[in-house]
């Protein structure tokens, strides 16, 4: 016994120094750019580390750079709620808009009696990839999921292990303890994406339109064995939820941004090359034009700088927007453009029976995607600006992503180029078409237009509707075109035999379809209301008449006045969905999806019931609290009856009011409602 316990003992020793080894060359190579030992010495060292694995997997350390090749393929992926928001930043589009977001944050402090001549911000680089949050548990990963819409994200974890800039262990003298969040871009680097897609178009495959798509795509590999293969980047840029913060290091780290900063690259993470402090307004004019100037000489995409104010405790003086901070802002460079020819116009329409015109553009690089299309919204849009088949145009990507047309180039026309006639028919099913006085988009009426149909189902399947994993666009061509399916419903009267007989099915990605389509009949209520597709009705809309409706049956018995009732929905909004309600054709396909199996969870699904004490109460939460997060507040009063609004109204019934609280305080006291605080909440919630 004690010769196979000293073995064991010697096994481990083994392992361990295997695998500290190997995660300071990988720490050497990927984030100082020094590697100490060649390729083929570390393949060496590696392999030794798997065969030791292989032979005693109940020694398998969490750390293990074994873990970044990959395991086993996901079934699909999980939703996660935030610890903390993850918000997004407003933004400032040229030095004059920088130079004011400094005055604001004078104005702000000055008002608080903190005024200051120059204050210290940091500067760093606004990467164009995907935001994700790490959670380390005593230094060691243990989860990271995508930004997502700030609230949920998506658990990425496997393949966030195969990144090597990625620490699976936090390293350094002083590891936190406890929860320990950081935040950063998971993002391609140019050369490297330029490799990609040429792979990928030697294989047949589409290429993808830009490193952030590439980036996001990755991450959505189901196998993370495919994400292992792509030589995906990962920089921090802040800390989230910090639980550990009795240590003394982290309480130090917590007072200023640059501080937090150069502790996580001690703890073994890239940051925002040329990260630095400057002062006032007029050092981030000089960082902005510097940063403009050196954007295309930067091995990786980047659409404008970030900018914060360096001292965290004024972070908690100026408090936050609804979706925003105060005390930080994305200064954006300037638009991309390019010219080129406008060669025809063409019409697609679309889920609702928009008819949207979209250019065809000779195909031409702007900043650095080749663009051959882009929307012309509507007929309104190519009569403002006077489109012409046959023009030179200006393009631009806006944001540095959306390809929009500016303007045409009149010194250039010859007198060729031919004015664009919208159709008075739909080009899909040539029925007829409408557009309502006063509105700027023309639909075709016809409830059975095939491209109706279609997009209606994509829309349907999307990743934040119902989420149908391999649901995407070209299946749903191959079974609308093959008369397999006519409507959403017939989604769920699909069997594998009926997917296995169309072109490019075979038996296990159709079994994987019917599997998906079966765990969506469970989904949210609030995705399945956003899945139906109601104009005017997003995501957030959607959350809204959930909450309020609580289960598919009360949705359904909606009225106009209840729509209307119900905060943050307007008349415009509330007509849409009684519309919707009121039509017999679509009540009765909703009727057909419950009959068919699809249940969704009511809203607050796992929540316990009460007796709905705050029951026809709206509360309107501002500033930041001690003892709770808003998040959690708004849970705690929605489980009791009450609602959240995000603005205030007449019809709020309490502000609560936590440090920082901003406008919304100033606008209760104006119309007298009443204001309380985060003690009296909890008295009530009690």
């Amino acid at each position: 016994m004690s010769g196979k316990s000293d073995r064991s003992f010697s096994v481990q020793s083994r392992i361990d120094s295997l695998v500290a080894m190997l995660n300071e060359h990988s720490y050497r190579y990927y984030v100082l750019s020094q590697p100490t030992i060649s390729d083929a010495e570390y393949d060496e060292l590696f392999r030794e580390l798997q065969e030791l694995e292989r032979e005693h997997p109940h020694l398998v350390r969490g750390d293990s750079p074994t873990k970044r090749v990959g395991g086993e393929p996901l079934v699909g992926f999980r939703s996660i709620t935030h610890e903390m928001p993850m918000l997004s930043l407003d933004n400032a589009m040229n030095e004059d808009e920088v130079r004011e977001f400094d005055a604001q944050i004078k104005r702000l402090l000055k008002r608080e009696g903190l005024g200051q001549d120059d204050i210290d911000y940091t500067v760093e680089y606004k990467f164009d990839g995907v935001a994700v949050s790490l959670l380390y548990q005593d230094g060691v990963l243990e989860r990271a999921a995508t930004r997502g819409d700030g609230i949920t994200g998506e658990d990425v974890t496997e393949n966030v292990r195969t990144i090597k800039a990625v620490p699976l262990q936090l390293r350094g003298d002083v590891v936190p303890q406890g929860l320990f969040e950081v935040r950063g871009e998971v993002l391609f680097r140019k050369q490297e994406f330029e490799a990609l897609n040429a792979e990928r178009l030697k294989r047949g495959e589409e290429s993808f339109a830009n490193p952030r798509n590439a980036a996001s795509g990755s991450l959505r590999q189901l196998d993370p064995k495919e994400t292992a293969k792509r030589p995906l980047w990962f920089f921090a840029y802040g800390l989230g939820v910090v639980e550990s913060g009795e240590q003394e290091v982290l309480v130090e780290v917590q007072e200023t941004l640059r501080r937090s900063m150069q502790f996580l690259e001690r703890l073994g993470f890239s940051i925002s090359p040329h990260y630095q402090t400057v002062k006032g307004a007029t050092g981030l004019v000089e960082q902005y034009r510097r940063g403009e100037g050196d954007r295309d000489s930067l091995p990786f995409e980047v659409d404008g700088l970030v900018l914060k104010i360096d001292d965290i405790k004024l972070h908690e003086v100026l408090g936050f927007r609804q979706r925003s901070p105060r005390w930080a802002v994305a200064a954006k460079f300037k638009p991309v453009e390019a010219t080129t020819l406008l060669e025809d116009i063409f019409i697609q329409v679309g889920r609702t029976g928009a008819l949207t015109p979209v250019a065809k553009l000779k195909p031409v690089q702007v900043g650095g995607v080749v663009v051959s299309r882009a929307t012309l919204h509507n007929q309104d849009e190519i009569e403002r600006k006077d489109l012409r088949i046959g023009d030179t145009v200006v393009i631009r990507r806006q944001g540095d992503v959306i390809p929009a047309v500016v303007a045409p180039v009149t010194a250039a026309r010859t007198g060729k180029e031919k004015k664009f006639i919208f159709p008075a028919i739909c080009p899909e099913c040539a029925h007829s078409v409408e557009r309502q006085e006063g509105g700027a988009v023309t639909r075709c009426v016809n409830d059975l237009c095939p491209a109706k149909v279609q997009n209606r189902i994509c829309h349907f399947a999307s990743r934040d509707a119902m989420d149908i994993e391999g649901l995407g666009d070209k299946v749903v061509q191959l079974l609308v075109e093959n008369s397999v399916i006519s409507d959403i419903a017939s989604l769920y009267r699909l069997s594998a035999e009926d997917v296995e007989k169309l072109p490019r099915m075979g038996v296990l990605s159709s079994a994987n379809l019917i599997n998906a389509i079966e765990r969506s009949k469970q989904q949210d209520l609030n995705r399945l209301i956003f899945a139906l597709g109601i104009r005017h009705v997003g995501a957030k809309t959607a959350r809204l008449l959930a909450q309020c409706s609580k289960t598919l049956d009360g949705f359904l018995n909606l009225s106009f006045e209840n729509l209307l009732a119900i905060d943050e929905i307007g008349p415009e909004t509330a007509r849409a969905v009684s519309d919707f309600l009121n039509n017999e054709q679509e009540v009765q396909m909703v009727r057909r999806l419950i009959d068919l199996g699809v249940a969704p969870k009511p809203a607050l699904t796992g929540a316990v019931e009460t007796k709905g004490t705050l029951l026809g109460t709206t509360f309107v939460l501002t500033g930041t609290y001690q003892g709770m997060t808003r998040k959690q507040a708004e849970t705690e009063i929605l489980k009791r009856g009450g609602s959240v609004a995000s603005s205030v109204s007449k019809k709020t019934s309490f502000v609560v009011a936590g440090e920082a609280p901003g406008s919304k305080l100033l606008k209760a006291q104006a119309l007298g409602i009443q204001i309380i605080g985060e003690n009296e909440l909890r008295k009530m919630l009690e």
